[in-house]
């Protein structure tokens, strides 16, 4: 089983937004059963907290739901537990690698890295625009489900 775990600053509105993007993209590819998939934040602002509505209200136009997502904060022991630890932008970088300073097996990347166009996704909680972070957030996951399919294969 691959298990991802992808992560931003709050976990309540981009790391949600990736896992279950991801989540619904694997069930729609059968891989659901060969995926386990999470998100966390590197800080402890959000921790308990639900899904941003702003998160939640774009994913429901897609059928999406974020039912029970609570935040919760990246731990050292994620490390071991996950195959891929996958941030949103360069600042979640800085923090997941003091959090989790030794990356031997080169787990660490940012989401759109697995794309033909690597950048950060800006945070809307601060930019207000869900929409593009949901199409970036998308064009990530696809890149990375095609690794993942050739991986399995």
């Amino acid at each position: 089983m691959i298990k991802i775990l992808f992560v931003c600053y709050g976990n309540i509105c981009r790391s949600p937004m990736a896992e279950f993007v991801m989540k619904d993209m694997a069930k729609k590819n059968g891989m659901a059963d060969s995926l386990y998939i999470a998100s966390a934040a590197t800080s402890t602002e959000e921790i308990g907290n639900g899904v941003h509505y702003g998160t939640r209200g774009k994913l429901s136009e897609y059928g999406i739901s974020t039912e029970g997502k609570k935040a919760v904060q990246l731990q050292k022991s994620d490390y071991d537990k996950y195959n891929y630890i996958i941030g949103m932008d360069s600042m979640n970088m800085r923090h997941m690698k003091r959090m989790l300073p030794e990356d031997k097996e080169d787990k660490i990347h940012l989401l759109l890295d697995f794309t033909d166009n690597p950048r950060d996704i800006a945070d809307p909680w601060y930019t207000g625009d869900f929409d593009t972070t949901y199409n970036d957030i998308l064009e990530g996951c696809t890149a990375l489900m095609k690794i993942i399919g050739m991986e399995n294969n």
